[in-house]
């Protein structure tokens, strides 16, 4: 015989001899007793928003100087 017919069959009739089956599928009482959780409060998606408009640019050189070390250290 050929061995893929054990390897199929053989399942197949030894499943089909079994003497129980399944449980059913039940909720179990530690989920019951659970309380559920409470809502997420709403919160607007634009509730934060800031208008702003474009400005000019500042003197890129005085910036510079503002945050370079004080004596032009090397970093």
């Amino acid at each position: 015989m050929k061995p893929s017919l054990f390897v199929v069959g053989l399942p197949l009739v030894i499943g089909s001899c079994a003497s129980t089956l399944p449980p059913d599928v039940v909720a179990s009482s530690a989920a019951v007793e659970q309380p559920s959780p409470r809502p997420v409060a709403y919160q607007s998606p634009v509730s934060d928003y800031v208008a702003r408009q474009p400005v000019d640019p500042k003197p890129w050189r005085r910036q510079n100087d503002l945050q370079s070390p004080a004596k032009g250290d090397a970093s």
